[in-house]
């Protein structure tokens, strides 16, 4: 079953790419507190992700936070070194978290997972946004499969 307004946010064990290596924390250390915006991806470095999802959000931070947002959070079924040196690519680290659902526990548990094994890609996330206040999902955008428009910094800051 998808996570819906009002849902609050698993707590499961995920990873931070952070600029000094891999950290394992809970969801709620890192998605748990304040107004949070998550965005997820289906996969680091990949196309769209990599032109347009994240440099979105790097570029959109100061306005995201002017419009009350205490994190920003990019997630993806992908390790924690990887995240850390796709952040450290799109010059994200230190304005955005980058958080590695390795494993998918998390997708799955928000029921976004997206079947990706007919691109070689396995089990991701499918692309989506969401405004998330102490844990509890305030907003939810959903984006269609193949399409990226409800899920950008700029469609996020007009929802603020």
């Amino acid at each position: 079953m998808t996570i819906k307004v009002g849902d609050k946010v698993p707590n499961i064990d995920v990873m931070l790419g952070t600029a000094d290596g891999p950290q394992k924390v809970k969801s709620d250390d890192v998605l748990g507190k304040g107004k949070v915006a998550l965005f997820a991806v289906p996969g680091a470095f990949t196309p769209t992700c990599s032109a347009r999802h994240l440099p979105g959000f790097v570029d959109k931070a100061g306005d995201l936070k002017a419009k009350g947002v205490d994190k920003i959070v990019c997630m993806s079924v992908n390790d924690a070194f990887v995240m850390k040196a796709w952040g450290q690519a799109q010059n994200a680290l230190g304005s955005i978290d980058m958080l590695a659902d390795g494993n998918g526990e998390l997708t799955r548990s928000l029921g976004l997972s997206l079947d990706a094994k007919g691109f070689g890609m396995g089990e991701r996330s499918q692309r989506f946004a969401a405004i998330l206040q102490d844990g509890v999902v305030k907003q939810l955008f959903v984006e269609a499969p193949g399409a990226f428009e409800v899920s950008s910094a700029d469609y996020m800051l007009a929802k603020l």
